[in-house]
């Protein structure tokens, strides 16, 4: 979502750290060159930049995909010992980081600098032919890092450094528009620390908190606080696990990313139906929903505009809040190791992130972690 320049005045004037959306997300994966081609025939990216040993990199390889205004990042590195290769090794393929697009990232530095954010990054200008960026960054929760990205006075395909690049396999988007939120998980008595850091470091209000009363099942629950900045084009759920009588996703997850990290990324479609439909075609594997949980969804939700046999062949979840309702859907894990997975979501008025469908999500997740031998 852009900003646009009366909003920007604005939200200058309240707000101490001003974000105009996602700039990009990058990944530390195993194999960029196979990622970047699962990213782009399953889920319609193109390739629109690269940086490695071909344009004067030496120690990396980096594919960028835009779909929209989603831009995503897949490094890794040609060095065995290079810090890359270190955190793939700990973490497998996963989120470094969340990278955030503001008008001045000198002043975003500064003013969470101030605040107690531990720098990354000291404000650094790069400079190409096409002009110049200012990338700062401070550290988040485990091994994230946010970057701030000052971009308005570039012209190229991504940043200083990356030339232009073209798939060379036919593309077509399935419909993903821009990220809606980035979810992240953390270890148990953490989730208020890492909340308080994005109200007192970054500026963010706390906008929802669920606790393991919301989300539970018969063996395992969570907690989640969301945060969002000032104009609510961030937004950052925030899980912990809670006590249960079986290992929580939460939990699996911390085994096996070793630390905390970002869990799931959640992607706006306008047309779910048509979105789910092409990823399933591609060979996107996506969680079941048992056929009882339609029975009676109607009547917990109201009146959709959608077929309801539809949503169900799709297993397309359905929940509504006070100003409209929401379809979503989550799919499993997209590495080896159960951790980082995606969530499609199409939002028709809702502001929520599905507190109805907890309980079917977790016991969806939970099949899937006994069929692993993790629950």
């Amino acid at each position: 979502m852009e900003a646009t320049l009366e909003q920007k005045k604005i939200r200058t004037s309240t707000d101490f750290l001003p974000l105009n959306g996602t700039d990009h997300i990058e990944f530390y994966v195993g194999n960029a060159k196979q990622s970047a081609y699962y990213y782009q025939t399953a889920w319609g990216y193109e390739l629109v930049a690269y940086a490695g040993p071909e344009t004067g990199v030496r120690d990396r390889a980096s594919y960028v995909l835009q779909q929209n205004k989603i831009r995503l990042v897949l490094t890794s590195s040609i060095q065995p010992e290079h810090e890359i290769n270190l955190h793939q090794k700990k973490h497998g393929d996963g989120v470094k980081y969340l990278s955030l697009w503001v008008d001045d990232a000198t002043s975003a530095f500064e003013e969470t600098a101030k605040r107690g954010a531990k720098a990354v990054i000291e404000p650094t200008v790069f400079n190409d032919e096409f002009g110049s960026v200012v990338i700062s960054a401070i550290q988040t929760y485990g091994d994230t890092v946010h970057k701030f990205v000052e971009r308005k006075n570039y012209k190229g395909a991504f940043l200083p450094g990356y030339k232009a690049w073209k798939s060379n396999v036919p593309i077509k988007s399935v419909g993903l528009k821009y990220v809606d939120h980035c979810v992240g998980n953390v270890e148990l008595g953490q989730m208020n620390n890492w909340v308080e850091f994005y109200e007192k470091v970054m500026g963010f209000q706390l906008l929802l908190t669920f606790d393991d009363n919301d989300i539970s099942t018969e063996y395992s629950a969570l907690m989640s606080k969301v945060v969002s900045n000032g104009n609510g084009y961030i937004k950052f759920p925030i899980n912990e696990p809670a006590e249960g009588k079986k290992k929580s996703q939460i939990e699996e997850y911390l085994d096996f990313y070793h630390g905390a990290g970002v869990q799931h990324i959640a992607l706006e479609t306008d047309n779910i139906l048509a979105t789910v439909s092409d990823l399933r075609s591609r060979g996107v594997e996506f969680l079941y929903v048992p056929e009882n949980y339609y029975e009676d969804v109607l009547e917990r939700v109201g009146q959709i505009e959608e077929n309801l046999e539809d949503l169900k062949k799709l297993n397309i979840l359905i929940d509504r809040d006070d100003e409209g309702y929401l379809l979503q859907l989550f799919t499993k894990p997209v590495q080896d190791r159960p951790t980082l997975f995606y969530e499609i979501i199409q939002r028709k008025g809702a502001k929520s992130f599905g507190k109805g469908n907890f309980k079917a999500l977790f016991e969806s997740i939970e099949r899937e972690q006994e069929l692993r031998g993790n629950l």
